[in-house]
């Protein structure tokens, strides 16, 4: 497999430095993308960056993925209109510790000549005094060099502190570390990345005489121009606590078609005759190539389990032939799911200790009707179900025997209108 060859067909090569093309066909060579702690997880916007790893790595070439333990103390000004907020060094901690855990499920660090390798940052200035930081470091490039950098240009307007302008000087000697140490001659990154890295070759050039490169991916847009990795409720996590497999399947199952040729290929990790064949066969019908994608990437991010999961929420949700026994055959976090998706009302254990009569449950203790002449008419119409059992009469008590795994129960009014009852 050639690197250059897979950016190339995916669309994922933005920009390069002479000579890389050269390097990258010379026979294995190492490699390094940065990724800084801003955040308990990584987004799949990040994954676009481990996705570049990944084939990367696939191509025969040894990856280093550096996590910016002393970069994320600082704030990259790339991209961003203002100042960051400073995060304590306790919680960058936390979520370099949560990042590294994620990235060691992509990324081979255990067997084969060209097994990735893990590097902190904060490695490298941890001991390093501030004398040290401006001989070795501050001298090798004007200030003049750094303010020709877009991601500098851009925020002279509306101003930079010094704190921000310095990240430059960080991701450069980084480069030039890791050169001396590692023998990494490339870094990877989006195209926003461009000045800092290239601010990198520069030091690798005045400060060691030597020659290094860069890769840049173009950065991933929709269709309509907004920015990629967020839905409707945010951003979209790799950690499944703060977003849930299953809406992490939605996402790619509710992608506009448009989007779908460059998700596919940024994403999939099948090769160039396998995509064009699937689309081939799928042409009229892009849903189920979104169904194709949701599914690799599911199971890839999450699991297996998580992708069954997934699909028996989607049932019970979208299914009107979802039965009791399905119902009945979610475990915890699929009832959660299914609560995070549909209106959901929290009751007190303690009001169905005794039983409560079914139209005090709809009307007073939740708001599934507006009111107790409403809950009877529906009770009349035969529209109530408890569990997917219908409700024959006004007069039903309902208690905590209906609580599935002691905590959720399911009320439908209706087809189409599901409540979840959650019972702390």
């Amino acid at each position: 497999m050639d690197f250059l060859e897979e950016l190339q067909w995916r669309g994922m090569l933005h920009d390069m430095t002479p000579g890389a093309e050269e390097a990258l066909k010379s026979g294995m060579i190492t490699g390094y993308i940065g990724f800084d702690p801003t955040a308990p997880s990584m987004t799949i916007g990040n994954y676009v960056q481990i996705m570049l790893l990944t084939l990367f790595q696939r191509s025969g070439h040894r990856p280093i993925v550096l996590m910016g333990g002393a970069t994320g103390r600082i704030g990259d000004p790339s991209g961003k209109d203002a100042e960051r907020t400073l995060k304590s060094y306790e919680e960058l901690d936390g979520n370099l510790a949560a990042q590294v855990k994620q990235m060691e499920k992509f990324i081979n660090f255990e067997e084969g000549d060209n097994k990735a390798k893990m590097v902190n940052n904060l490695d490298i200035y941890k001991d390093m005094n501030v004398l040290d930081f401006l001989r070795n470091v501050g001298k090798t490039v004007t200030v003049n060099y750094m303010m020709s950098k877009e991601s500098v240009k851009k925020r002279i307007e509306t101003g930079i502190s010094f704190t921000e302008f310095s990240y430059q000087l960080l991701q450069a000697y980084d480069f030039q570390r890791l050169f001396e140490e590692h023998n990494c001659i490339l870094q990877m990154g989006g195209s926003d990345q461009w000045g800092n890295i290239t601010s990198g070759t520069e030091f690798i050039r005045k400060n060691l005489s030597e020659k290094a490169y860069a890769i840049t991916t173009p950065l991933l847009t929709k269709a309509d121009g907004s920015k990629f990795g967020k839905s409707t409720e945010g951003n979209i996590w790799l950690d499944p606590e703060m977003t849930s497999p299953y809406r992490f399947y939605q996402f790619w199952i509710n992608a506009a078609d448009a989007d779908l040729p460059k998700f596919i290929r940024y994403f999939t990790l099948k090769s160039k005759e396998e995509v064009e064949a699937m689309e081939a066969e799928h042409a009229e019908n892009p849903n189920e190539l979104k169904r194709l994608l949701a599914e690799e990437l599911t199971i890839r991010v999450h699991s297996q389990e998580d992708y069954e999961s997934v699909l028996k929420v989607s049932e019970l949700l979208f299914n009107k032939k979802a039965s009791k026994e399905m119902l009945m055959g979610l475990g915890e976090s699929e009832l959660k799911a299914v609560a995070g998706e549909i209106p959901s009302f929290n009751i007190s254990k303690d009001a169905l200790a005794n039983g409560v009569n079914i139209v005090d449950l709809l009307a007073d203790l939740t708001q599934v009707v507006a009111s107790k002449g409403d809950a009877r008419r529906a009770i009349k119409n035969n529209a109530i179900a408890v569990n997917k059992e219908k409700i024959g009469s006004h007069e039903a008590t309902i208690n905590h025997e209906a609580l599935i795994k002691g905590k959720y129960m399911m009320v439908e009014n209706g087809k189409k209108n599901k409540f979840m009852l959650i019972a702390e």
